[in-house]
């Protein structure tokens, strides 16, 4: 019944003493103040003023709810300004891509210079599943390949990457000049990050459908996988980006999988939670970051994308 504008009213009325000079304050017209408060007396059952006083004088109703409005809007001043300033003080993030840590902890710094007063706590474990947990509050962000149905969540695209073969120079996979096929790869060792199998593309959209399943081993560091596929101890599925470095320094060769297996990175953020300013720029910082820096993806978060948040 009672509003935050007639508390705001009744604040001008008291500091300017009549109608006349709250209304200017407030940018309304006399009349319609007068109509405001004639209108909320009548629900009221009381009348909060004397209207033909100079000043204005309130009656006993009129000084409490007054007494309220200076109890009140300060701290709804408060709690407006610490919603706008400090939401989101921590940025809880957690990450399922592995690989994804080489570029993201040079862009966390850089986001964490432009709004020092927010704090990233960041997880990193290959073992548990965050999704889960960013359903339930305890994580802000989660940086995945991996949408998960009627979850609730909004996944945000941040780019697509393509998944290479990773052979030794010496391997006689780098000399075939067909497709690289399934059947290419039966009787290998391929090394992966010690995810669930069904999280590996190269395992998803190429070995599984025509059956074929390789010798798995698990390797929890990129550079020793690296190291480990060039001393020819097996073969390796990993972003391009991943391995572009190591590919130019000779250590390693890249072919392409098939016709070519590409990867979509995204945002998992709660849905509803998109408007928050602190998230839409942490998301666009490490979106730029990566197209910025990183080589063979291809960009997918524009800047109008944003504007819909």
């Amino acid at each position: 019944m009672i509003e935050i504008k007639h508390l705001r009213t009744l604040q001008a009325l008291k500091r300017n003493g009549s109608l006349s000079a709250a209304a200017i304050q407030l940018h309304h017209t006399q009349s319609a103040i007068s109509h405001q408060f004639n209108e909320l007396e009548k629900k009221l059952g009381f009348k909060l003023f004397i209207r033909k006083s100079n000043p204005i004088k309130f009656t006993i109703q009129g000084n409490i709810l007054l007494q309220l409005s200076e109890e009140i809007l300060p701290k709804i001043k408060q709690a407006i300004k610490k919603c706008t300033n400090s939401h989101h003080k921590i940025v809880r993030l957690a990450i399922e891509c592995h690989s994804c840590i080489q570029w993201l902890t040079p862009a966390l710094k850089i986001f964490q210079k432009k709004l020092p007063k927010v704090k990233i706590d960041f997880f990193s474990d290959m073992i548990f599943s965050p999704q889960p947990l960013l359903q339930q509050g305890k994580l802000d962000i989660v940086l995945t390949s991996e949408v998960l149905p009627r979850s609730n969540l909004l996944y945000i695209p941040m780019f697509d990457f393509e998944v290479r073969l990773i052979l030794s120079p010496n391997h006689p996979l780098v000399l075939k000049n067909d497709e690289i096929t399934p059947k290419d790869l039966a009787s290998e060792i391929l090394m992966t990050y010690p995810v669930d199998r069904n999280r590996l593309d190269i395992w998803k959209y190429f070995l599984k459908p025509a059956g074929i399943i390789p010798i798995f081993k698990n390797v929890n560091n990129t550079l020793l996988l690296i190291q480990m596929v060039s001393a020819q101890m097996g073969i390796a599925a990993l972003p391009h980006w991943v391995v572009d470095n190591f590919e130019r320094q000779g250590l390693i060769i890249t072919k392409q999988v098939g016709s070519g297996i590409w990867g979509r990175l995204y945002a998992a953020i709660r849905n509803g939670e998109q408007k928050e300013l602190v998230i839409q720029s942490f998301i666009h910082s490490i979106h730029l970051h990566a197209c910025t820096h990183l080589q063979f993806i291809r960009g997918v978060l524009k800047p109008q994308i944003l504007k819909k948040f």
